[in-house]
C-alpha cells in the first residue's frame, strides 16, 4: 500500500503517518508538507524515525505532486485550521489557497493516479449562526444540549450529518465546505474513490496547540509549565464544551474505511468524540490541574468571541451503525498521554509552547 498524506508533518498527517508504518510495516508513506507551521519539524523527524518519507512541498502548487509517485490512497489532512485567520489582514489569501485551492490540486494528483481519497474537514462547515441558538441547560460547571431542540439534525446526541447547511459558518469553514463539494463531484465524475470525514476537535500527543486551534494541548501545556489562561465569553465561567477525539481513534477509523473504500461512494460522516468524550472548558482545567498538580491563573472576559460556540458535540450515530467504530480512548487518558509526551520531549517542546 502506498499513501500520501498531504500536511503530513502537521499534527493529524504526522500521527497517521507513523501509525501506518507501525501497523502496515511495508506501507510507503509519503508526507507532503512545507514546514510553515511551528513545530512541524519535530513532527518531521518522529515521521522520518518511523520510516515515512519526506516531500518538501506546499498544497497551493500543483507542480510540487509531480515529486510524489503514483500511490493508492491519499489522505488530505493539510489545511490552515484557524476559524480566525480570515480576520487577520493578510491570511485570507493564504487561507483559500491552502484548504480550497490546495484540495483541488490534492484531488488532480488523485485523478491522475486513480487513487482513492479520504478528505479530513471539519464540524465547522456547519453554520455557527444558527447551532449558537441551540437550546442549553447549564450546570455550575458545563452547558449541555437539551433534549428539546427545534432544528433537524439536533438533539442531545448532539449534531448529526441531517444539520441544515443554510447559514454562516467562518471563512475557514466555506473553504472545507467548498471542498467536500468538489471532492463530491471529482468521485462521481472521475470514478474515485471517496469519503469524507467532519471532525470534531481533534487533539494527542504532537499537537501543537494554540488558542485558537489545539485548545486541549494548549490547556495542558500552559498548566504544565505553569503559564496563564482565561475563560473567554459566555459568562466568563469556562462552561464552553466539546466533544474530543483522540487522533489513535480517527486512525482506526481511516484503517476501516481503506479497507472498505468501495462501501462508502462519497459519503459524508460526522466523526468525532461524541457526548461521552464531551468537556468544558472549566473541567479541562480541573484535569489539568489534577494530572499537572500545579494550579495557575486563570483570567475571565465576558465578551464573545466572534464565531464562538457554546458548545459542540459530534453525533457520531451514522459512522457507527455504518462501520461499528466508536471512539474508545477517554479525555483523562488523553490528557495523560500529552503530558507524557511533554516529559519526554521538554526540551524541544518548551520553546513552542510554555
Amino acid at each position: 500500500m502506498k499513501i500520501l498524506i498531504t500536511g503530513g508533518c502537521g499534527f493529524v498527517g504526522s500521527n497517521l503517518a507513523v501509525l501506518f508504518k507501525q501497523y502496515y510495516t511495508d506501507s510507503e508513506v509519503y508526507c507532503l508538507d512545507n514546514l510553515s507551521r511551528r513545530g512541524s519539524e519535530v513532527n518531521l523527524q518522529k515521521v522520518l524515525a518511523a520510516g515515512g518519507q519526506f516531500v518538501h512541498g506546499d498544497v497551493r502548487v500543483k507542480t510540487d505532486f509531480d515529486r510524489i509517485p503514483a500511490v493508492d490512497i491519499v489522505i488530505d489532512a493539510a489545511a490552515e485550521p484557524s476559524v480566525l485567520a480570515g480576520k487577520v489582514p493578510g491570511e485570507l489569501e493564504n487561507l483559500i489557497d491552502t484548504n480550497l485551492n490546495g484540495t483541488i490540486n490534492t484531488l488532480y494528483f488523485a485523478k491522475k493516479h486513480q487513487a482513492a481519497i479520504i478528505f479530513l474537514s471539519t464540524s465547522r462547515v456547519y453554520p455557527y449562526d444558527t447551532l449558537a441558538e441551540a437550546k442549553l441547560v447549564a450546570s455550575p460547571k458545563r452547558f449541555n444540549l437539551s433534549n428539546d431542540q427545534a432544528l433537524k439534525g439536533l438533539s442531545e446526541q448532539g449534531i448529526a450529518e441531517n444539520y441544515p447547511l443554510e447559514g454562516l459558518r467562518s471563512l475557514y469553514g466555506a473553504t472545507k465546505l467548498a471542498s467536500e463539494y468538489f471532492i463530491q463531484e471529482f468521485a462521481h465524475n472521475f470514478g474515485l474513490p471517496a469519503v469524507i470525514n467532519r471532525c470534531g476537535v481533534l487533539s494527542g500527543p504532537y499537537q501543537m496547540g494554540k488558542i485558537d486551534q489545539g485548545v486541549i494541548v494548549l490547556w495542558m501545556a500552559k498548566h504544565f509549565w505553569k503559564g496563564r489562561l482565561g475563560y473567554i465569553g459566555y459568562g466568563g465561567l469556562g462552561q464552553q464544551a466539546r466533544d474530543v477525539l483522540h487522533v489513535r481513534d480517527l486512525f482506526r477509523l481511516v484503517q476501516w474505511q481503506i479497507a472498505n473504500l468501495g462501501l462508502q461512494k462519497g459519503q459524508i460522516f460526522n466523526v468525532g468524540g461524541g457526548l461521552e468524550n464531551t468537556v468544558s472548558l472549566a473541567e479541562l482545567t480541573d484535569l489539568c490541574t489534577q494530572i499537572t498538580g500545579n494550579t495557575i491563573e486563570m483570567g475571565s472576559s465576558l465578551e464573545n468571541r466572534p464565531g464562538d460556540l457554546p458548545i459542540y458535540i459530534t453525533d457520531n450515530s451514522k459512522i457507527t451503525e455504518f462501520s461499528g467504530w466508536k471512539p474508545e480512548i477517554t479525555v483523562p487518558t488523553l490528557l495523560q498521554e500529552v503530558h507524557d509526551w511533554f516529559i519526554a520531549d521538554e526540551a524541544s517542546l518548551k520553546a513552542i509552547l510554555a
